[in-house]
Order: C-alpha cells, then sequence, then structure tokens
C-alpha cells in the first residue's frame, strides 16, 4: 500500500510561490502522516526547506533540463517515480496543465486552482464594479484545491505566522525572528531605541510602482520624523542598485540591503525585525506577510479585491484611491494606462503614506509596551 503523498505544483514569481507558504504548513500541521513535495523554481526552496517535517522541496529548471515538450515528459517520468497519491495543481497555466494531463491518464487523484477568471474579467471591465464583495483569496483558492483532493484544512490549522516559527506545539505566544547573527556585520543588532522601517519601491510593472520621486519624499519626511530610525531598501536589479546607491548617498540612515544579504534567507531574516515595511503589490509584500511583518502596501492598476493581499495583512493599511473610477485596470497590473498618467499612483500623496506608516509604528510601540508589562 502506497503512503500518502501529495504532489504541490506551483512556479511563477516568488511572490506567487510565498502565498502558497501559510496553506502548504496547515495542510502539514493538520495532516503529520503526509508526505508533501512542493515542486517549484530553484529560487523559492527558501520557503519551505525547513517549513514542517513532512514538507520536501524539489527544483524544476524549465530554461535547460525541462525546456519544452521532451523536458515536460521528462519531469513526468521523474514525478512519477517518487510514488504521489495525489496532485495538486496551485499554478493552472500550459505547464503545469500538461503535467496534469498525463497524471490524469495516469488515474492519480488530481485537482487544480479554480482563478475564478470570469470574475476577474469583470473586475477590471465592469464599472463600477461592486468592490464590497471581494474575490476569493489566493489562499482560499488553494485550500479549495486541497478540499477536492480529500483534504480539508480546518480553520484551527491556518494560523501560519512566521517561516521562523518552531515546529513545537503548543506555538510560542509571539513568532520568534530571524537570527541576525547569520546576516552581515553591517546590519545589525537591532538596539531597543530604533524603528527598522523596510521599503520595497519596484514592482514588475509601472502600473503597480510608486512614483520614486514621491518616494523620496516619504523618506525624506521618515528620516525628519525618526532621526534614530533605520530604512532597508529591498530589491535586486540594475534599477534597484542605481537608485538605492543614490539613496544611500542622500540619507545615513539608509541601507540597501542587497549589499548585505547573499541569498534570499538573509533577507527574509531582516525582514522579520522590521517594524513596518512598505511595499506594492508585490512579492516583497508577500515575503513580509511570512515572517509576521506588518506591512503598507500601495495600489494602483491592480486591487486587493482582487484576492493578492498578503497573508494575514490588514486592507486597512492598503493604501489606494478608491474614488477613481477607471480602477483596477488590470489584475496583474500589465496593461498600460489608459489614462496616460498613472494617476491611480501619482495621485496618492507621501503624507498619506506617512501617516500609515506613524500609525503602524505607534501600535507596535504600544504593543511592545504590553509585553514587557506583562
Amino acid at each position: 500500500m502506497k503512503h500518502e503523498h501529495i504532489l504541490v505544483i506551483r512556479f511563477s514569481a516568488l511572490g506567487d510561490v510565498a502565498m502558497t507558504v501559510p496553506v502548504v504548513w496547515a495542510l502539514a500541521r493538520q495532516y503529520p502522516q503526509v508526505r508533501i513535495t512542493v515542486l517549484s523554481r530553484n529560487s523559492s526552496r527558501t520557503f519551505f526547506e525547513d517549513l514542517a517535517p513532512n514538507v520536501n522541496f524539489m527544483a524544476a529548471d524549465f530554461k535547460n533540463e525541462y525546456h519544452g515538450v521532451k523536458g515536460l515528459n521528462a519531469l513526468y517520468r521523474r514525478l512519477v517515480a517518487k510514488q504521489f497519491t495525489a496532485v495538486a495543481d496551485l499554478h493552472n497555466v500550459l505547464r503545469s496543465d500538461y503535467l496534469r494531463l498525463r497524471f490524469n491518464l495516469g488515474r492519480y487523484r488530481v485537482a487544480h486552482i479554480d482563478k475564478h477568471r470570469r470574475q476577474r474579467r469583470e473586475l477590471v471591465n465592469k464599472k463600477p464594479y461592486n468592490l464590497s464583495e471581494p474575490m476569493p483569496t489566493s489562499f482560499e483558492n488553494y485550500i479549495d484545491v486541497f478540499a477536492r483532493l480529500g483534504y480539508p484544512i480546518d480553520s484551527k490549522n491556518l494560523c501560519f505566522r512566521s517561516i521562523f516559527d518552531s515546529h513545537t506545539e503548543p506555538l510560542p505566544p509571539v513568532p520568534p525572528k530571524g537570527n541576525l547573527n547569520l546576516v552581515a556585520r553591517a546590519v545589525g543588532p537591532k538596539r531597543s531605541w530604533e524603528h527598522w522601517i523596510g521599503i520595497a519601491p519596484f514592482a514588475t510593472y509601472e502600473g503597480k510602482i510608486y512614483p520614486l520621486n514621491l518616494m523620496e519624499q516619504v523618506i525624506d519626511g521618515l528620516v525628519r520624523k525618526y532621526p534614530k530610525s533605520r530604512i532597508f531598501l529591498f530589491g535586486r536589479g540594475e534599477q534597484e542598485e542605481a537608485v538605492f546607491s543614490q539613496w544611500e548617498e542622500k540619507w545615513e540612515s539608509c541601507m540597501y540591503i542587497g549589499k548585505h544579504t547573499e541569498n534570499l534567507y538573509q533577507e527574509l531574516i531582516v525582514m522579520s525585525h522590521l517594524d513596518v515595511m512598505v511595499s506594492m503589490d508585490s512579492a516583497n509584500m508577500h515575503m513580509a506577510s511570512l515572517t509576521a511583518t506588518p506591512v503598507v502596501s500601495i495600489w494602483g492598476a491592480t486591487h486587493p479585491s482582487a484576492g493578492f493581499l498578503g497573508w494575514k495583512q490588514s486592507l486597512d493599511n492598503a493604501i489606494q484611491l478608491s474614488e477613481l473610477d477607471c480602477r483596477p485596470c488590470s489584475i496583474y497590473g500589465k496593461k498600460p494606462c489608459q489614462r496616460g498618467d498613472y494617476a491611480c499612483m501619482n495621485n496618492i500623496r507621501p503624507e498619506r503614506v506617512i501617516e500609515k506608516i506613524d500609525q503602524l509604528l505607534s501600535k507596535e510601540n504600544s504593543n511592545a509596551g504590553r509585553i514587557i508589562n506583562n
């Protein structure tokens, strides 16, 4: 008799894969006797390596080893050898569709995600759209896939807090943070009087990026208001490096974290010590969510009601122009601005972003005081 072994398929970008983590963790917690293997790109390995004792990771290189149909057939043969008893396709794109077809022909138990494409089209095409009824979140869609495979997840197990949590029961009252000793000396320690603020100003598409000149005003306001704060800049790439280097020269309290971390795990360690992260609708929003860090998210062409708000993040901390009737114009932010001025981002005042950061820092100070008193 085969032991229960679930294959979880989710390729795509880091942010999309990060959203699977709380659900896979909950699945592993509720069904400790079931083996779970996550198939994704190697860049996502960090999310799953120490997630739970019964969770494994398998990397798929589609540029070389598993390129094209021939490569997918080779990947399928490798997967079959692992004797899976169920397949959860959390992606539902051409590559995963093909693998799913092969598994279906082999009479495996297979289920795939419902992306609610019709509702998404209505979200961007029908104006005004009834945003009082948000679409199911990605997390709910993932949970539904496992339920259809025969692994329903109880709400009591949807209690994921941080990838730095231990596997012991019961979970400690406060989620632990990553070990700063594993990061370059230039970063830490965090002193008791410091606010650590993360800023991740970039995203894949222009409609998801808060204009850099406005973000500079946010940073300048924070430096003036919190002179003892440290501001960590997150993002990797040529454009990010050029901009962040300028900001480091302009403000002494700014640090481009990519210069001082060797890998994603070290970035997550620093994120876990932030008092607040300021992010776009991007991977950094979701990665901060995996470290129990509150996020101020800024939304332009896209909308949190499409189901992509970070895990346990509050809609109250999502900054957007609700009165702009052309929003949302895109589910993923790919489409160019119909107006040509990206008013959805340009019309968000820096003062509004700073005010929201103030609120979260005040709340953080209040919570810290209660913990000390107790």
